[in-house]
């Protein structure tokens, strides 16, 4: 009986320390799809003409708080003078709607920030499976299938949710704007023939909205102190 007193109180004690032992990975590496969708001149929805986009994702991760994230997207803009009721000099009149579909290619980095710490929940500090975050960074678009290519700069914001499947495995949905510092995305510079100043006046931009599996690899060393 005494024997199995021990056992028993030196297995509640030992157990407890395996819970609380919560590896943590510095990288993931992934893919994504979803759509994406034309903000301009002649869009006047956010949700009109949504074209698929597919991306290839890396993340450094800093601690359960913090990481940053390369991406690389390829998708479709596309649009039309007849999709929207703003009068435009150029096209009012026209026989035939001035319609576009151009190839769009996007790299951005991104700073993210999770609202609460991102784990397995095995650890004893409270990491969650499942946790809201947002983003911000910066990025270079390029537009083909134009009278001219466009090469840009644009600037990523958006926010978003991951959760956790396993140890290892990653998913997310995040929604993103691109704010870009080019008016000719669509293949037309100033169409209501106003001159305006400064860096987002009367710019195209185009947002995208993901669903990405990552996968997680190089472990932390486990005998380090943990980031939070």
């Amino acid at each position: 009986m005494r024997k199995l007193f021990f056992s028993l109180l030196a297995f509640l004690t030992v157990a407890p320390l395996y819970a609380q032992d919560e590896t943590e990975y510095r990288m993931e590496i992934g893919v994504g799809a979803g759509v994406v969708s034309y903000e301009g001149d002649f869009n006047g929805s956010i949700v009109s003409n949504m074209q698929p986009a597919g991306a290839i994702v890396a993340r450094y991760v800093f601690n359960p708080y913090m990481g940053l994230k390369l991406s690389a997207s390829y998708g479709k803009l596309k649009g039309s003078s007849a999709d929207v009721e703003t009068y435009l000099p150029d096209y009012a009149e026209a026989e035939t709607p001035y319609e576009f579909s151009h190839t769009l290619w996007d790299t951005s980095l991104v700073y993210e920030y999770n609202f609460w710490p991102y784990g397995t929940g095995r650890d004893y500090r409270g990491s969650k499976r499942l946790t809201p975050f947002v983003f911000a960074g910066l990025g270079a678009t390029m537009v083909t299938g134009g009278e001219k290519n466009v090469f840009t700069a644009n600037i990523p914001l958006g926010l978003g949710l991951k959760y956790k499947i396993g140890e290892r495995l990653n998913l997310g949905i995040e929604w993103a704007m691109h704010f870009s510092l080019s008016d000719k995305l669509d293949g037309v510079e100033d169409p209501y023939g106003v001159k305006s100043t400064g860096i987002f006046k009367n710019t195209d931009c185009y947002s995208a909205l993901m669903l990405s599996l990552t996968y997680s690899f190089s472990p932390k060393c486990a005998n380090c102190n943990k980031d939070y």
